[in-house]
């Protein structure tokens, strides 16, 4: 049996222990109650992916185009294309193979393409002329010239937009216009399909479709005849079309 005085001690004791352990809970709680609250207050830091660092990339520039081909006669139109043309003094039509640009004499002619001046001098026909070399075979003409500009003969080199001749009336014309012509090798090709455009490669250029000719005849219609043709018209065929000779100018 135990004694009275033994059992007291064990109830103090035991009293002591609750109380001691209640203390440390309450202290615990209250240390999580303030470590919650700063948590609140600010919370850790979270990892992040760092963003790419590299520079944006830049717009691709397009490429230089191949070809490029501009108005010898900037801000002038055609009024004789490309194709068969009758004249009225002749019978018959025959290849028209270039361009006509009408313009006052003296106008600077520009050259279409850079290249490198392939010969200077007179034809019975074109009269004073200018012809010009660029890459890929082709060649472009400059005709009914007055003169070709100062520098410009056989292999110099021009840049397309520079000066090459001044407009005139020279050969078998009619009046002051410039001529012009675009050729691959020896083939006319309507010009029509290369002024103000340009190519990026060699194949884009249309030479097929450049090349075609319409069968149909286009009377011309000129303002006057030509230096050369003396007076009146020399003869007419029986259907009313008008023939002559005409003599070579060199005006």
């Amino acid at each position: 049996m135990i004694s009275r005085s033994l059992a007291a001690p064990s109830i103090q004791l035991r009293a002591a222990l609750f109380a001691v352990l209640g203390v440390a809970a309450t202290v615990g709680a209250l240390s999580g109650v303030s470590a919650l609250g700063a948590w609140i207050a600010e919370p850790p830091a979270v990892a992040t992916v760092a963003e790419d660092a590299s520079p944006p990339a830049t717009e691709l520039e397009p490429p230089t185009p191949a070809y490029v081909f501009d108005a010898p006669l900037p801000g002038r139109v055609i009024d004789s294309p490309f194709g068969l043309r009758q004249m009225p003094w002749e019978e018959n039509g025959r290849l028209h193979q270039g361009v006509d640009i009408a313009a006052p004499a003296g106008a600077p002619v520009r050259v279409s393409a850079d290249g490198v001046v392939k010969r200077t001098g007179v034809s019975p026909t074109y009269g004073r002329f200018v012809e010009v070399m660029h890459k890929g075979g082709m060649t472009t003409l400059y005709a009914h010239l007055r003169a070709p500009a100062r520098g410009v003969k056989a292999g110099a080199y021009v840049r397309r937009g520079a000066t090459v001749a001044y407009v005139g009336s020279s050969g078998r014309s009619t009046g002051s216009h410039l001529h012009f012509e675009i050729r691959k090798g020896d083939k006319p090709l309507n010009p029509a399909f290369f002024l103000g455009r340009s190519f990026a490669e060699a194949e884009d250029l249309p030479i097929r479709a450049a090349g075609r000719v319409s069968r149909k005849v286009r009377l011309a219609v000129v303002s006057k005849w030509p230096e050369g043709v003396k007076g009146a018209p020399a003869a007419r065929t029986k259907s009313g079309r008008v023939r002559a000779r005409m003599p070579v100018s060199e005006g």
